[in-house]
C-alpha cells in the first residue's frame, strides 16, 4: 500500500544546483496586516496609514516588510527545513519590490551549499530563496542555511560546497521603491523626531519595552504563515517535550519593539545576516537593543539608509551584553540581526 504523504527532505536528498518549486501560493489582504500589527506591538506608520505612506509618495500603505518575509519563508518550510535541528543563519538578504494586499506571492529556493557534519547524523544545507508576486516580480530574495536530519546514516556524504557569501549587502545593492520620497516626511504623525544625523555609528539604544511570549500567540502565528516545521507544534518532538518559538516571531517581536527609538528606520530593505542565539519558549519575556552600525545617503529624495544590529534577548541582565569571554552567544540573547533600513535624512 503507498503513501501520499510528505515526510519532509533529509540531508542526503538535496544537492548543490537542485531547485525547488514551493507549493501553495498566499494571496495577502488586510486581514494579514491587522492580525499582524495583533500579534506584535507594530506600528511604523508607513505601514500602518494609507494617508502618511502617500505623503512618501507610495500609493498606498505596503505591508509590513516582515509579512512577506514570513510568508515567503513559510512557503519554503515543508521543502527545506521540515526535518531541521535548528535554522542557523540568513545572509544576502534584499527587499526588491513592496507587497501590497491583494498580492500573490509564490517562492523557490535554490540549493547552493551542502556539507555533512562531522557526527554523521547531520547535515548543513543553503539554499538561496525567492519570492515572486503573481506577476512574476521578485519581491523578496535571501540566503538562509539549516541543519537537517539523514533519513539513512550510512548515506555517502556529498562533497562539501559551501557558499561564499557577502558580509553584507552594499547600500548600492539596496533596491528603494521608485517614488519614494521622504522630503515632507511628517516626523509628528511618525511617532518620533529623530532622523539619520541624530544616529551616530556605534550608538546602542535600549528600546526598553518588554513582551511575554503566549503559547497561543506563537501558534497562532505560525499557522499564519503557513509553517509546517514540526518542532513548532509537535511537543513530542523535541527531548524536553517543549514547543520552540519560530525564530521570525522573535524577529517580528524584536522589530516592533524597536519602534521605541527607532520609529523613523520606516523600511527594511536589506538583510545582512542574522543568527537565532538560543531557543526561545513560550513565558519568555523579550526585550531589545539596537546599535547602530552605518548611515548612509542615497539617490531617493531626504532618504538615507541606516544598517542597524537588533539584538534580542530574554528580560533580566546586562541591557547590552551579547557575548562571553568564550565569544559565545550569552544565554540569555535571542536573536542577533544586521540588516537595513530607510529613514529619513
Amino acid at each position: 500500500m503507498g503513501t501520499k504523504t510528505n515526510a519532509g527532505r533529509f540531508f542526503e536528498d538535496y544537492a548543490v544546483g537542485q531547485v525547488i518549486h514551493h507549493g501553495v501560493p498566499r494571496t495577502l489582504s488586510g486581514g494579514e496586516r491587522a492580525f499582524y500589527h495583533a500579534l506584535y506591538p507594530a506600528r511604523h506608520a508607513l505601514y500602518s496609514s494609507d494617508a502618511f505612506a502617500q505623503g512618501c509618495g507610495l500609493p498606498a500603505a505596503p505591508m509590513d516588510d516582515l509579512i512577506a518575509f514570513h510568508t515567503v519563508f513559510g512557503k519554503t518550510v515543508p521543502d527545506v527545513s521540515l526535518n531541521a535541528v535548528a535554522n542557523l543563519g540568513y545572509a544576502e538578504g534584499r527587499f526588491l519590490k513592496p507587497v501590497h494586499a491583494g498580492d500573490t506571492l509564490v517562492s523557490r529556493s535554490e540549493v547552493i551549499g551542502v556539507k555533512q557534519n562531522s557526527n554523521g547524523k547531520t547535515g548543513v544545507v543553503w539554499v538561496r530563496t525567492t519570492g515572486e508576486n503573481q506577476r512574476g516580480e521578485p519581491v523578496l530574495s535571501y540566503v538562509r542555511w539549516v541543519m537537517v536530519r539523514k533519513r539513512d546514516l550510512d548515506a555517502p556524504a556529498p562533497d562539501t560546497v559551501v557558499p561564499e557569501l557577502s558580509v553584507s549587502v552594499t547600500v548600492g545593492d539596496l533596491v528603494i521603491p521608485p517614488r519614494l520620497d521622504f522630503s515632507d516626511y511628517d516626523f509628528a504623525q511618525a511617532g518620533e523626531a529623530h532622523r539619520l544625523g541624530d544616529y551616530a555609528i556605534g550608538e546602542k539604544i535600549d528600546h526598553v519595552d518588554g513582551v511575554t511570549i503566549e503559547e497561543a500567540e506563537h501558534m497562532l502565528a505560525t499557522r499564519l504563515w503557513q509553517n509546517t516545521a514540526k518542532v513548532h507544534f509537535d511537543a513530542t518532538v523535541r527531548e524536553d517535550g517543549k514547543r520552540l518559538i519560530y525564530g521570525g516571531h522573535v524577529i517580528s517581536l524584536a522589530r516592533a519593539l524597536s519602534f521605541n527609538g527607532l520609529a523613523n528606520a520606516q523600511m527594511i530593505v536589506g538583510l545582512n545576516a542574522g543568527a537565532h542565539a538560543n531557543p526561545c519558549f513560550s513565558g519568555d519575556t523579550v526585550k531589545a537593543w539596537s546599535e547602530v552600525l552605518d548611515v548612509a545617503e542615497t539617490n531617493a529624495p531626504g532618504v538615507g539608509a541606516i544598517r542597524l544590529r537588533l539584538v534580542a534577548r530574554r528580560a533580566g541582565g546586562d541591557a547590552f551584553a551579547l557575548k562571553g569571554a568564550d565569544g559565545r552567544y550569552l544565554p540569555d540573547v535571542l536573536l542577533d540581526l544586521d540588516y537595513w533600513a530607510l529613514m529619513p535624512v
